[in-house]
C-alpha cells in the first residue's frame, strides 16, 4: 500500500485547485500548472484538503497513487514558492552570459555554445561562473539544469566543467611516473 499516496495535501491560501474530466489544474500567485490524470487514480477536493484515491486495488494503481500525490504536492509548492537549481562553472576561461532568451556558454570549445532557454523557465547569471535556473515546474527546472550540465560535464582530474552547486566531484590522481629504470 502506498503510504505517501494516502496522505492528504493541504492547499494553502491563494491557491485554487480544479478537477475536470481527467485534468487537474493548480493556480497560484506564480502561475498555473496542469496535469492529466491517469484513469487508475481519482482526485477529490474538500475545503482546503486534496486527496488522491485509487479506483481499483491493483499494484500498479497503488504505485500511481503515490506518484500522483507527489506530483500534485510539487505543483502546489511550485505555484506558491517556485523551484530553483544552482549551477557552477569551473575552468579557466569558462563563463556564461545571457543574450535575450539564449544562454551563451564559453566552455573551452572552439566557439561558444548557445542554449535556448524554454519560456517556462528563467535563467539568471549572477556571476560569470554561476547560473540560477528558476521556474514553477520542478520537472522542467530539473531537465533544463541537466541539459545545461550535459553540455560540459565536470571531469574528474581537474574538475573543469559545469556542476550543481551542492555536487561534489570525486577527483582522481593523474598519471604517476615510476621512479624505476625502464627499457
Amino acid at each position: 500500500m502506498s503510504r505517501i499516496g494516502k496522505k492528504p495535501i493541504e492547499i494553502p491560501k491563494g491557491v485554487t485547485v480544479q478537477v475536470a474530466s481527467g485534468m487537474i489544474s493548480v493556480k497560484g500567485q506564480k502561475g498555473e500548472l496542469k496535469l492529466p490524470l491517469r484513469p487508475e487514480v481519482s482526485v477529490g477536493v474538500e475545503g482546503n484538503v486534496l486527496t488522491v484515491k485509487v479506483t481499483d486495488d491493483a499494484r500498479e494503481s497503488r504505485a500511481l497513487q503515490g506518484t500522483a500525490r507527489a506530483v500534485l504536492a510539487n505543483m502546489i509548492v511550485g505555484v506558491t514558492r517556485g523551484y530553483e537549481k544552482k549551477l557552477e562553472i569551473n575552468g579557466v576561461g569558462y563563463e556564461a552570459a545571457i543574450e535575450g532568451s539564449t544562454l551563451v556558454l564559453k566552455l573551452g570549445f572552439n566557439r561558444p555554445v548557445r542554449y535556448t532557454v524554454p519560456k517556462t523557465v528563467t535563467v539568471e547569471v549572477p556571476t560569470a561562473t554561476s547560473l540560477l535556473i528558476k521556474g514553477i515546474d520542478n520537472q522542467q527546472v530539473g531537465s533544463v539544469a541537466a541539459a545545461i550540465r550535459k553540455l560540459r560535464k565536470p571531469e574528474p582530474y581537474k574538475g573543469k566543467g559545469i556542476k550543481y552547486a551542492e555536487e561534489v566531484i570525486k577527483r582522481k590522481a593523474g598519471k604517476a611516473f615510476a621512479s624505476g629504470g625502464g627499457a
